[in-house]
């Protein structure tokens, strides 16, 4: 069961938000290998093909994802984090169910992620796979290399 929390735009002006946003960055970018980071910065997850949603329950940021429009027909996972306090309490499901529910709503046809290797990303491909995401080819603009993997979800 996926808890309930209160899902909003994601508020860039607010400093909860800009502060999950950079650790969020920093870390992508401290567990992957130069180059092989594709974590969007905050000015980069401000443009119009870009969902960016955050999970609050009451004033407490529990955490942040991003749905990008790649096409008519498929959309990107992107820059999901859960703040520390507030691991394992369903935080990422809740967005991801979020973003499938927007991606049937818009009529894609698949949802698809890109993500690294190693034990800092364990739990989210663990997540990614409950909910139906399978291991396929690169997308996008994205090169595969040993690190980064690549994720799909048919609607």
């Amino acid at each position: 069961m996926v808890p309930s929390f209160d899902v909003r735009p994601g508020d860039f002006s607010d400093p909860r938000v800009i502060a999950l946003l950079d650790h969020h960055f920093r870390d992508m970018h401290a567990n992957s290998p130069p180059g092989k980071a594709f974590v969007l910065d905050i000015t980069e997850l401000q443009t119009k093909d870009i969902t960016f949603l955050t999970l609050w329950d009451g004033d407490a940021l529990m955490g942040c994802g991003a749905l990008k429009e790649l096409s008519s027909t498929t959309g990107e996972i992107k820059s999901m984090r859960t703040a520390e306090q507030h691991l394992r309490k369903g935080v990422a499901a809740r967005l991801l169910a979020e973003f499938m529910a927007i991606g049937i709503q818009r009529n894609y046809e698949r949802l698809s992620l890109e993500t690294g290797r190693g034990p800092t990303f364990e739990g989210a491909i663990a997540l990614y796979t409950k909910y139906g995401f399978l291991p396929g080819d690169k997308f996008a603009n994205y090169q595969s290399s040993d690190f980064n993997q690549f994720f799909h979800l048919e609607l």
